[in-house]
């Protein structure tokens, strides 16, 4: 049967991982500069979006979601990206501001997991960067019932159309419930793909004092 082929198909899929090692030797006290080389080496080798990451939140009740979302900034203070306040995910991280990121890097062989508490940015910085968007985007993120049901696209484009007309030659004022958050780290995993599957895990965590452990996990 066809789905017994696919099925097949997925269990034989496999590459030959022939990258070089993650070693202690290498690595950096704090995460922030080997976070820095390896996006940089991303950027380099992707031909798409290398800032694309997965945001995992849950709710209060514990019931988890993902979706991917992009690195819009970044620093020892944590990782912004931004988006409606009142989609989905902002709903989870206004009950449960525990959070998740994933950076998969395949032509590198390589993934980051950061994990942290999650909070808004300051509006003077979600302003700025909303307005350093293209007009259309701008137009798209203020009309937008973000993970709301809707009636049909159509709808959707002619709501966007009119706020365009209406703001044309103007500046397009910046959604309250549109804005940044910052997930400030407490740990952060490096993972690098290795032959016959050995990878390499270095796991940074962050103590009291500020201070980042660094300790290899089994792969």
């Amino acid at each position: 049967m066809k789905n017994d082929k696919v099925k097949t198909t997925i269990q034989n899929l496999r590459r030959a991982l022939n990258y070089k090692g993650l070693y202690e030797k290498d690595a950096p006290a704090q995460p922030w500069s080997l976070f820095e080389k390896w996006l940089q080496a991303a950027i380099a080798k992707s031909d798409f979006e290398p800032n694309a990451m997965t945001l995992a939140t849950a709710s209060k009740n514990g019931m988890p979601s993902c979706r991917t979302v992009l690195l819009k900034d970044y620093s020892p203070d944590g990782f912004v990206f931004f988006t409606n306040y009142d989609s989905k995910k902002g709903r989870n991280l206004a009950e449960n501001p525990k959070a998740s990121l994933l950076f998969y890097w395949p032509v590198l062989s390589r993934q980051v997991i950061i994990e942290g508490k999650v909070k808004k940015v300051s509006r003077q910085q979600s302003e700025e960067y909303f307005h350093s968007r293209p007009p259309a985007s701008q137009a798209a993120a203020s009309i937008s019932p973000q993970s709301r049901a809707v009636t049909d696209r159509d709808a959707l484009t002619e709501k966007m159309k009119s706020l365009e007309t209406k703001y044309k030659n103007k500046i397009i004022p910046c959604p309250v419930n549109w804005g940044g958050f910052i997930l400030q780290p407490k740990r952060i995993e490096f993972w690098q793909g290795r032959p016959d599957r050995l990878h390499d895990r270095l796991s940074y965590s962050k103590l009291k004092s500020g201070r980042w452990r660094r300790v290899r996990l089994a792969p």
